[in-house]
């Protein structure tokens, strides 16, 4: 008696970034390789070309998949005031990228490889053209908030590369120790290296708050 082997699922972008996305918290991005990648879907890597022409290219798709995996089944509140809306986008796409080791480096200058990210786009920019914002000053404070959430995972997950891990020679108490003799410095490192979310959104707020004086819309 033998046993059929079942049918192996055809080899398509979208296979190929869900494994990308697999590997990637288990490696992280500099561990993550398109031979890795091949030999996880048990095919040779020359057969990865036929999809992405190089890693980058299979970046922008990992990233444009996490975005996909972002807004899936979300939608937008019209009723939203440009504050809330900005809170709203920045935190989910902070937990978004939480959720990837080096999620926030693959995101960070990839480009989308379709038109998904146009719909939130479109909708941000209406809210805030209708608060009272130019196009040029709703594309500003837009992505100066979108620059501060990247930026900040980036640093996060450089401590903390997923949630509940931790990289050796970051604690706190051992910096302090360190640095006695400079005593705010020493104590610093709490409001550096120590609770997250709360640093984050405080950071948000200061940006929201400095988006509205400069733009002059309350």
């Amino acid at each position: 008696m033998t046993t059929e082997r079942a049918p192996r699922a055809p080899l398509d972008r979208k296979r190929v970034a869900d494994t990308a996305l697999a590997q990637l918290n288990e490696t992280g991005l500099d561990g993550l390789t398109l031979r890795a990648i091949a030999k996880e879907l048990d095919v040779k890597a020359p057969a990865l070309y036929w999809h992405f022409k190089d890693k980058q290219a299979l970046l922008d798709e990992m990233a444009t998949e996490m975005y996909r995996r972002m807004v899936a089944g979300t939608a937008l509140d019209p009723a939203d005031s440009w504050q809330e809306r900005l809170r709203k986008v920045n935190r989910g796409l902070r937990e978004a990228l939480l959720a990837y080791r080096d999620g926030a480096r693959v995101f960070s200058g990839s480009r989308f490889t379709g038109t998904d990210h146009a719909h939130e786009m479109e909708e941000n920019l209406r809210l805030f053209t209708a608060a009272g914002f130019s196009l040029g000053q709703a594309v500003r404070a837009t992505s100066t908030a979108y620059s501060y959430t990247i930026g900040f995972v980036i640093e996060e997950q450089g401590v903390q590369p997923l949630p509940g891990e931790r990289r050796e020679g970051y604690d706190v108490e051992e910096r302090a120790r360190l640095l006695a003799e400079f005593p705010l410095s020493a104590r610093a490192g709490a409001e550096i290296f120590a609770d997250y979310g709360t640093h984050f959104d405080e950071g948000l707020e200061i940006v929201i708050a400095g988006i509205g004086v400069r733009c002059g819309v309350s």
